[in-house]
C-alpha cells in the first residue's frame, strides 16, 4: 500500500457532472438499525451535493494522490458491513486499483453506533500523526468483534498502538486530549448534510468530475464495473 498525506486536490467549486445510485440487497447498518428504502436514498442522492462535503475531514490518501478515480467512503469502525466490506472487497480494489495508481482512497467517518466509535475513530486519527492511519484502519477491522461489544475500548485502542510499535506517550496524549474530535464531528456533519442514513456510504469521484454513490457493502464487482466505466470516461 502506498500512503501519502491528506491531498483531494479537488477544488470546491468544481461542478458535479452526474449523480449515480447504485441499490442492491447488500446490508448497510444505519442509524436506526434498519435498511434504507431506494426511494429515500434516491431522494437523498438528488438533493444538491457539495464536492467539499465529500471530501474534507477525511483521513489521509492511499495510494497515488495522482490516481485518476477518487474514492471517499463514509463508515464506523464498529459497522458490521463496514467490516464486511473491509474484509470482502477493499483488499481487491487496493490490489487491483490502488496499488496500480487508478484509485486514490479516503476515509471519512460517520460514527452512528456507539461511542466506542467515536473512540476508534480518534485512535485511527491519533495514529496518523505517527503516520500509520492506514495500518491501524486495517487493525481496527482485522479485531472487530461486534457492536458495542467493548472490542473498540480506549484500553484496546492502546494495545493496538502498541502492536503496531506506535510511540505510546503520543498517543496516549492524543487520546486523552481528544485532539481530532473535531474532525470527527465535522465529517459526521458532513455525512448527515449529504443525507446519508448508514453505514457504509461511497462516493467515487471520476477523471471527468462524475460522482457515483454507492450504498452499503457492494461486492467487487459492483466497484470494477463502475471504475472501468470511469476510465473510459
Amino acid at each position: 500500500m502506498k500512503v501519502h498525506l491528506p491531498s483531494i486536490g479537488i477544488g470546491a467549486g468544481i461542478a458535479i457532472a452526474s449523480i449515480v445510485v447504485i441499490f442492491f440487497i447488500y446490508g448497510q447498518d444505519t442509524v436506526t438499525k434498519s435498511h434504507p428504502s431506494p426511494e429515500m436514498t434516491a431522494q437523498n442522492a438528488s438533493q444538491k451535493i457539495g464536492l467539499d462535503m465529500i471530501t474534507s475531514n477525511s483521513s489521509p490518501v492511499l495510494g497515488s494522490a495522482t490516481a485518476p478515480i477518487t474514492m471517499i467512503e463514509f463508515g464506523d469502525y464498529q459497522c458490521f458491513y463496514c467490516n464486511n466490506f473491509f474484509h470482502n472487497t477493499e483488499s481487491d480494489i487496493v490490489k487491483n486499483y490502488v496499488d496500480t495508481g487508478k484509485v486514490k482512497m479516503y476515509f471519512k467517518d460517520f460514527t452512528i453506533i456507539g461511542q466506542d466509535s467515536v473512540t476508534a475513530a480518534s485512535a485511527a486519527h491519533c495514529a496518523q500523526e505517527q503516520g500509520k492511519f492506514w495500518e491501524y484502519h486495517d487493525m481496527l477491522y482485522t479485531n472487530w468483534s461486534g457492536e458495542n461489544t467493548g472490542w473498540a475500548s480506549a484500553s484496546n485502542m492502546t494495545q493496538f498502538a502498541k502492536q503496531l510499535g506506535l510511540n505510546q506517550d503520543q498517543f496516549n496524549q492524543c487520546m486523552i486530549q481528544s485532539k481530532y474530535l473535531p474532525i470527527i464531528r465535522n465529517s459526521v456533519s458532513d455525512a448527515n448534510n449529504l443525507g446519508l442514513t448508514g453505514t457504509p456510504d461511497f462516493f467515487i469521484i471520476g477523471p471527468d468530475n462524475s460522482v457515483t454513490k454507492v450504498v452499503g457493502a457492494q461486492p467487487y464487482s459492483v466497484f470494477d464495473e463502475i471504475f472501468k466505466s470511469k476510465l473510459q470516461s
